[in-house]
């Protein structure tokens, strides 16, 4: 006969709730600032717990990333399934990944960037595979639906909103004192457009912003 665990005790359950508990903290307060104490401490659980699951805070670090960063492609997977049309699919996507990344208010990439360089590097790759075929089979279904010009180079485009999606996020280039992200991304989002869109895409574009506002 076998015994049946209460779910809170399987390790997997466990290591899950400490990746959630981390993400809200990272996302709110920064990767640097929390210490696996906090987490601990916010969990109601002990440190040695933590250590179970996580041998040090940059393997935890490393889980909590590319738990959010598998989270956010299903969801692009999803809203790419529904939208009405590659435009309005572009903002939603734009939402949706604002949400979880909790508006981006502690600047998770830059401090990546700055304290967990490995990380980082691993991270922007995955990202720039993912968005670059998104985008791409994005732009191709707007040329044919003629939303956007049919002389666009597709796959130099694609490109280019992967590297202004990353540059808005250096806290160099626009330092967080200067500029809220939602901004940033709203900007760079209607730049993007405007640039490819045809007449029938910059009608839709225009109703869409203005029923926004």
């Amino acid at each position: 006969m076998f015994l049946k665990f209460p779910i809170y005790l399987c390790p997997h359950f466990m290591r899950e709730k400490i990746i959630h508990k981390a993400s809200e903290l990272f996302l709110t307060l920064g990767f640097k600032s929390v210490t696996m104490d906090d987490i601990a401490s916010a969990m109601g659980i002990s440190k040695k717990t933590i250590y179970v699951h996580f041998n040090n805070k940059t393997k935890l670090v490393e889980a909590v990333t590319f738990h959010l960063f598998d989270t956010i492609c299903d969801g692009i997977d999803d809203i790419c399934e529904k939208a009405p049309n590659p435009i309005e699919e572009l903002y939603s996507i734009k939402m949706f990944v604002m949400h979880h990344l909790k508006n981006e208010q502690s600047s998770p990439q830059y401090q990546l960037k700055k304290y967990y360089p490995q990380i980082y590097d691993a991270l922007k790759y995955k990202q720039f595979e993912k968005m670059h075929a998104s985008v791409q089979e994005s732009l191709e279904e707007g040329v044919k639906t003629g939303v956007f010009r049919s002389s666009i180079d597709v796959d130099f485009i694609s490109r280019m909103y992967f590297t202004g999606m990353t540059g808005i996020k250096d806290n160099m280039f626009f330092p967080s004192e200067q500029y809220q992200m939602n901004y940033l991304m709203e900007s760079y989002l209607e730049y993007h457009l405007r640039a490819i869109v045809s007449e029938k895409g910059m009608t839709i574009l225009n109703n869409f912003i203005n029923n926004q506002s």
